[in-house]
This record gives structure tokens, C-alpha cells and sequence, in this order.
């Protein structure tokens, strides 16, 4: 920490602090979050904002949290920057990122969310949402050059220090809205008669999910309630939550089992046997539900997208929501009507206002679990099948991915870089040197996002260094889950090599 009076742009404070900070907002360890860290980060958003016009004194901040121990601190110490700076923070309590967004968007303001989305409870993060949704890319490098006033290791902003401040009184308007923004739009009644198991863990959308369900006339079967936070990873799911979905749906006879990681971005869905559903598959059948026509998925996502015929268009980007969003807001300003999109990890965004059956869904380009759950339910009653008999219906494409961790930024990126330099043809012919002994030749290579491979039998590896960690992250697909885990296991074997 610095030890005298300067002045610090938050790119020099992230690099001193230990706390980064990129698009998906402000994340480290909690007692690297200091009170003073989380006003300085705060401070700097919202100075951004007030070079951008878009804040002024006298404008109100929504701020909400999810449910980890260090959570209200952070909350506290961004209410407090709020106020220093002339704004008004609106205490939104614990609740779904998307609940805040909404809420956030809908009234034109900024936004504070205090969640570390499914890291380990020892961390924690801050997410900015400006008045007309996430930061992107270039507010991100706004934002970073924002300066922030320090004295001997005290954080403030014009000459102003931190004091503990305590939070407004909480108003659950965020909360009853997002709730009966669902309540609203699908009838009424709808899940009557269905027997669902709601894994709560430590999910900040456990009370609210479960009205929800409840609300359209599910029975809900509560399960696996924690009072210490649960890291639930969509997209890397434990052992041990595949091991008691299995327990659960046997014991209590399931027709489905739902879940959310801790901030309620993202969707959990097993069927009756209590197998996961992988995110970019229910991503797909959620679209199809709303009758998309427009969707934009990461490279990364699994190709049944293009198989399934159901979409007029399809865009691919890098991975990340800022990229999705980006991409999104390119097709509403080309004139397309139905747009959303969608990540591998479940997490859906909705660009376009949805009509259906006379009710209407307001646009949400952020994303939201709950819309996921329900329409998958939905769309599962009106074809009148199972869920696992709703997947079987698709193309038969299976993703498998894993990551290699402490493995160097660096030595990724050279190694990538080694077959994805030069022509194309030096391009194939230094993939299949590594890879074609395992998978045969190559068919196309794709440098959207790091290096995807497709290989003449169809089946794809993609390799990436993380933007976040040290890991090197690897994606693989086949025509069936046993294949592309095989495969995956093999690649990481020969990215293990690599070391040495």
C-alpha cells in the first residue's frame, strides 16, 4: 500500500492493492477488498461516469450484495463513496444480480453489485452497472484511468476520507419487482402439479426462486440449504453436487431439480435422473421457448446451436458478456428484432422486449438464471416430455471442458500462438503435428477467441489462456459425453507436456 500522500489512477491502485479489476468489475481476495479499496474502485466508477455525463450530485446509486460474511462491509464501504461524492445510495439488500440491473436499468441509474458470482468464499468482487447496463470494454479503460486521491495508505476521493458509514434503510422494491416480472409474463398456474427440487446452498436467489415456482403453482421441494456460501460453479460443477442431485431426485422423486451460482446469474438444471444440463444447451432450448431469431453465443459454445435449425441467425464472438452484448447491440442497430444471447455457462441475456401469448418480457441484456429455469420448464410441459426427453430431441453434441491451473499466461499463449501463426496452411499443418496422431486432420481453424480446432470427423478442441488466472483452459465437443470428456483428458495431457 502506498505510504504517502499521491495520486493514483485505479490501474496503478489495482496493481499496488492485489485486487483486479477488469470488465466483469473489481474481484480478489476479501481482505485484500479493504473498506478503503472497495470506496477507491467505487469512487473511480463513478468518476467515470461523472466525466461521461451520466452522473451528478444528486443521482442515485443502486447498491445490492449476495451472501458471503464480507459482503455488507463492501456494500457499506461503496454506499459511503457514493455519498462523498454527492450521490444517493439506494440500499437494494441481498438479492440477484439481475434483480439489481433490472431495477438499475429500469430507472436510468448506476449500479453497485457486491458478489464474487461462484469463487471461494475467501473472495469477493464489486460489478458496476451503468444506467443502461453492464460496463463494456471501453468504459473499463475509462475507468482505469480515473485517479484517486491517497494518503499514507488512506483511500479517498477530492481530499475526502473513508468513515465508516452505515448502509440506508433496505427497500425490497428491486426484489418484488424482478419477482413478479416472471409472475407476470408466464401464465398463471403454469408448473401446476410439478414436483421440483430447488438446491438453495448459499444462492442469494434461493428465497426468491423458490416464490417464483411456487407462484406458478410448482410443488418445490427444498434442498441443501447453507448457512456458510457454497462456491457452485455452472460451468465446473463438484463432485459432490453431482453426487446429491442423483441422491435427491431418487429420494424425493423429481421431475426436475433447479439452482443458480451464489449471485443468481446463472442457471442449474437437472433432469428427473439427476443429471446437470450443460449451459449452452439449455441457453439453446431457453431461445427457442421466447422465439428468438437473433442469438449470439461465444465460440465456445456447443455447434448444436447451427444444428438445431431454429434460429434465422447466429453470431459467435470471444467469451465474455461484454463481447455478447456488443454483438447484440450491432444486430439491434442493424434492424434484426428478436435478440438475445447467451453464455456457456447458462447465463442468458435478453436485448429485445418478448411477446408471447399476449404477455410481454422487457429487455435484460444481462445475465439472468431465472429466465433459463422457467423457460426450460415451460417448454419441456408444452411438448409434453420429460427433460431428459426434451435434450434426446436435440442434435447430438456434447461439450466437456477443464483448465489446466498454474499453468503460465505466457507459455499459453506461445504455444497457441506456434500453430495459429503464418498462412493457413502452416496453421493446419502445425495442429495436426500436435494433435492429428489423436483426432485426425483438420477441417477449420478458428482464432476468434484463442485456437479452435475442427477436425474432418466434426469433433472440435479449443484451447485458451484464462483472462483472469494463470490456467490454461481447454473446450472440447463430440457426438457423445464420453468422447468429448476422453478427449478433453487427452488434450490436458498433452498441454501438461507443455511445461516442460
Amino acid at each position: 500500500m502506498p505510504t504517502k500522500d499521491e495520486v493514483l489512477t485505479i490501474d496503478e491502485l489495482m496493481r499496488q492493492c492485489g485486487v483486479q479489476f477488469g470488465t466483469s468489475g473489481a474481484r480478489g481476495l476479501a481482505e485484500a477488498m479493504t473498506d478503503r479499496v472497495c470506496y477507491a474502485y467505487t469512487s473511480g466508477f463513478l468518476g467515470y461516469l461523472e466525466s461521461e455525463n451520466d452522473f451528478k450530485p444528486g443521482t442515485e446509486v443502486a447498491i445490492g450484495g449476495d451472501l458471503r460474511a464480507s459482503t455488507p462491509r463492501i456494500m457499506a464501504a461503496a454506499a459511503c463513496a457514493v455519498k462523498d461524492l454527492g450521490g444517493v445510495a439506494v440500499n437494494l439488500g441481498h438479492l440477484p444480480t439481475p434483480a439489481l440491473a433490472l431495477y438499475a436499468m429500469q430507472r436510468k441509474i448506476p449500479g453497485v453489485m457486491v458478489t464474487g458470482s461462484h469463487i471461494p468464499d475467501d473472495r469477493n468482487g464489486i460489478k458496476f452497472y451503468k444506467a443502461d447496463g453492464e460496463i463494456l470494454k471501453p468504459d473499463e479503460t475509462g475507468i482505469r484511468r480515473q485517479q484517486v486521491f491517497v494518503q499514507g495508505g488512506v483511500f479517498g476521493t477530492g481530499g475526502m476520507f473513508l468513515t465508516p458509514t452505515a448502509l440506508p434503510v433496505e427497500t425490497t422494491d428491486a426484489y418484488q419487482g424482478y419477482r413478479q416480472r416472471y409472475l407476470d409474463f408466464f401464465p398463471q398456474n403454469a408448473l401446476l402439479g410439478r414436483r421440483i427440487g430447488l438446491y438453495q446452498h448459499s444462492s442469494v436467489a434461493r428465497g426468491l426462486l423458490c416464490e417464483i415456482l411456487e407462484g406458478l403453482g410448482a410443488e418445490v421441494v427444498r434442498l441443501g440449504w447453507s448457512d456458510s456460501f457454497v462456491p457452485v460453479d455452472t460451468e465446473a460443477i463438484r463432485a459432490e453436487d453431482m453426487a446429491l442431485a442423483r441422491q435427491w431426485s431418487q429420494h424425493h422423486s423429481l421431475e426436475a431439480l433447479v439452482s443458480t451460482d451464489g449471485d443468481g446469474d446463472r442457471p442449474l438444471i437437472g433432469d428427473a435422473h439427476g443429471e446437470w444440463l450443460r449451459g449452452d444447451v439449455v441457453g439453446v432450448l431457453c431461445a427457442h421457448y421466447l422465439g428468438i431469431q437473433c442469438l449470439v453465443t461465444p465460440v465456445s459454445s456447443n455447434s448444436l446451436v447451427e444444428q438445431c435449425g431454429w434460429f434465422e441467425q447466429i453470431g459467435r464472438t470471444r467469451i465474455g458478456s461484454p463481447y455478447v452484448i456488443e454483438a447484440m447491440n450491432e444486430a439491434l442497430s442493424a434492424g434484426r428484432t428478436g435478440v438475445a444471447g447467451y453464455e456457456a455457462n447458462g447465463g442468458f441475456l435478453l436485448a429485445d422486449e418478448v411477446n408471447k401469448e399476449g404477455a410481454r418480457l422487457s429487455p435484460l441484456p444481462t445475465r439472468d438464471a431465472v429466465i433459463v429455469i422457467l423457460s426450460v420448464l415451460m417448454l419441456a410441459q408444452q411438448m409434453r416430455c420429460s427433460l431428459s426427453a426434451l435434450i434426446s430431441r436435440l442434435p447430438h453434441r456434447y461439450t466437456f471442458s477443464n483448465r489446466l491451473k498454474a499453468f503460465p499466461t505466457e507459455l499459453s499463449r506461445a504455444h497457441i500462438a506456434s500453430m495459429s501463426s503464418g498462412e493457413p496452411d502452416e496453421q493446419r499443418s502445425a495442429v495436426e503435428a500436435v494433435f492429428a496422431a489423436d483426432f485426425g486432420n483438420v477441417k477449420r481453424i478458428d482464432l476468434t477467441d484463442g485456437l479452435r480446432v475442427t477436425f474432418e470427423s466434426g469433433e472440435v478442441v479449443h484451447l485458451r489462456p484464462s483472462g483472469n488466472a494463470p490456467e490454461l483452459r481447454c473446450y472440447t465437443e463430440a457426438d457423445s459425453p464420453d468422447r468429448a470428456a476422453g478427449m478433453n483428458r487427452r488434450c490436458l495431457e498433452i498441454m501438461e507436456s507443455w511445461r516442460r
